[in-house]
């Protein structure tokens, strides 16, 4: 009998405090969850609620938590070897201040390349421009040469040049005009689809989330209030008090389909 794939990434338990005695903080409490290999799963809440300094302890930017995180079913050290940098990639928030302003997109591309002796480095670079809409054209550009959704397609780029199974997103399209913020979600869904990735996407935005995403888990105060399905959500089938406060709140509304592209 074959046995089922290990989860791409599960959390069991996770507590993270900042400060001690009088002055601790526990900013993520007992925080526990799993994401399937090839699933979107979506954290959602207000600021303050844990949700980023939960992705940041994910990709090993933040290695003072209690708990476990597993990455196909294998507990990660605190510190992470060059092995999970290559499989796990993060896209940050602002694509202002995640390059390098003195360093052409080419230079970008291909550190990463160099730090992993990956082969065939320009073709690459090529390739993976050309999946995110850019072109080889734009390898000779520095950045603030660049539109905000541009940034953000360099950005996507660095982290799949490294040919990655899964993308923590952190909020990646706060930092764009609304009308840029549907070209990167069509871009994530279709990188998604075509190369078989795992996302897990942090965000305030409901709207966002529910459409690239299958399942949430609602935070509030460093804890996991609810978890829901996307088709819950949309159903208004949120069971506490706080996840209906803050749908209420949010004047949450489904995405029409028409407006990304599947």
């Amino acid at each position: 009998m074959n046995r089922p794939l290990p989860d791409a990434l599960e959390l069991a338990g996770l507590d993270i405090t900042f400060g001690h005695g009088g002055k601790a903080n526990r900013a993520v409490q007992d925080v526990s969850f799993h994401v399937a290999r090839g699933e979107a799963f979506g954290l959602i809440g207000e600021s303050g609620s844990g949700k980023s300094t939960v992705l940041r302890a994910v990709s090993g930017l933040n290695t003072q938590y209690e708990g476990d995180i597993l990455l196909h079913g294998e507990v990660l050290p605190r510190l992470r070897d060059k092995a999970f940098f290559r499989h796990t990639q993060m896209v940050f928030q602002d694509p202002y201040a995640s390059l390098h302003p003195r360093k052409m997109v080419n230079q970008v591309l291909l550190e990463p390349l160099a730090i992993h002796g990956l082969d065939r480095p320009q073709q690459r670079v090529d390739d993976v421009l050309n999946a995110v809409g850019l072109g080889p054209s734009f390898r000779f550009r520095y950045p603030h040469q660049l539109s905000g959704g541009q940034r953000q397609r360099v950005a996507i780029a660095r982290c799949l040049i490294l040919e990655p199974e899964i993308l923590l997103l952190d909020e990646p399209t706060s930092a764009l005009d609304v009308s840029v913020q549907a070209e990167i979600l069509n871009l994530l869904h279709r990188l998604r689809r075509e190369r078989g990735l795992t996302y897990l996407m942090v965000s305030h935005d409901l709207a966002v989330v529910a459409h690239l995403c299958e399942r949430i888990a609602i935070m509030n105060g460093g804890r996991i209030v609810e978890e829901l399905s996307v088709r819950q959500l949309r159903a208004g089938e949120a069971t506490q008090p706080y996840s209906r406060t803050l749908l209420a709140a949010t004047h949450y509304r489904p995405v029409p389909p028409e407006d990304v592209v599947a």
